[in-house]
């Protein structure tokens, strides 16, 4: 009884400072019903911390008040998904207190989704949605198993006697295979457009292109090699060109030239978004070459360079344009305000789906 008394005060000690150190619960960001929005952080030691985000044109600073809660209210934004994140005393982190992450390798940062006063075309809406799965795949090219997303849309059948197209998409540098769920909301996106009546219905398959410590090149093997055949044994798919497509963005839309332009036979769409080319695969292919432009015009149903009039890729995108333009090849374009963002993924892909498969 004795040894209970003494331990009670320090049980009630340990649970006192206890609470004392955990953070308090605070919302962030919060969407305001004006787009406006409010960011928290908390930190009592913290000296300084700065908002960064791409609906900013430059970082803005956080107050901090007597509880050590840091905060801001940003001016109305434009309706979209944006990353985000917090620099604290010259570190950058995530939201702790959000759990919508980027999904991306390198950089670490937060989203937040501004709804507009009218849907979106990536917003989720009431209507029949499809479906993504998380699948394995054997790479014989790399040796070793490998993951992938797939999309399959409303009313999928596995067993049933439909055959859908299949578009593969491919993320940026540093992004994963399932940013393009995550943060350029593909499958929303598609379940939206397809119960317009916009879009056909099809799978979407979402692999992960970075193959390092494999030669890059090596993600264009697997794909022909090892992730279409996956696809067309697991799926009810057509199996010929017209019924294949192939985008990507960034370093994504530098592969999907490489892969759909060396195999024009495979694919009869090529959409690249913002495409990096800087690469040795693409001076390896490209920089001699001389394709039979009757040819390919015979089997491309469209073929498509996407980029932002502020997109840092600019000026070599326009060049790679007007590099194919000369060797002939029919070549559309589209060409929008912005950056190299996932907002503009977002507008490339909703603009891209409408015009595959028809």
């Amino acid at each position: 009884m004795k040894r209970l008394i003494y331990l009670l005060p320090a049980l009630l000690f340990f649970s006192v400072t206890v609470i004392a150190q955990r953070p308090p619960a605070i919302s962030s960001p919060d969407v305001h019903p004006d787009h406006s929005v409010t960011f928290r952080y908390f930190s009592k030691k913290a000296q300084k911390v700065t908002l960064s985000g791409e609906f900013l044109k430059s970082p803005v600073a956080l107050t901090k008040d007597t509880s050590g809660i840091w905060s801001v209210t940003v001016p109305p934004v434009k309706p979209d998904i944006y990353p985000y994140s917090f620099w604290v005393d010259s570190v950058q982190i995530a939201d702790p207190n959000n759990t919508y992450i980027f999904a991306n390798e390198r950089f670490k940062r937060s989203i937040v989704d501004v709804p507009g006063d009218q849907p979106l075309v990536h917003s989720l809406q009431n209507v029949p949605h499809g479906k993504i799965s998380y699948r394995y795949y054997n790479s014989g090219t790399l040796g070793t198993t490998r993951q992938l997303l797939v999309y399959t849309p409303p009313g999928f059948n596995l067993n049933g006697k439909i055959k859908y197209p299949v578009l593969y998409l491919i993320h940026g540098g540093s992004d994963t295979e399932e940013t393009w769920t995550k943060v350029g909301r593909a499958n929303l996106i598609a379940d939206n457009l397809i119960a317009q009546g916009k879009a056909k219905p099809m799978l979407i398959v979402m692999p992960y292109g970075n193959v390092r410590p494999s030669p890059m090149p090596d993600f264009t093997k697997d794909m022909v090699s090892d992730i279409i055949p996956f696809v067309e044994a697991n799926y009810p798919v057509s199996k010929d060109s017209k019924s294949r497509a192939v985008a990507g963005f960034s370093v994504g839309g530098g592969q999907t030239l490489n892969i759909g332009l060396t195999h024009p036979e495979t694919f009869a769409y090529v959409c690249s978004y913002a495409p990096y080319t800087a690469t040795e695969e693409f001076k390896k292919n490209f920089s001699d070459w001389s394709p039979n432009a009757d040819q390919f015009n015979k089997q491309l149903k469209l073929f498509t360079i996407s980029v932002g009039t502020e997109d840092f890729l600019y000026e070599p995108v326009k060049q790679n344009i007007a590099m194919f333009r000369d060797k002939g090849l029919k070549l559309d374009t589209q060409i929008v305000p912005g950056g190299h963002t996932w907002m503009n993924c977002k507008l490339y892909l909703a603009t891209t789906l409408p015009q595959l498969f028809k």
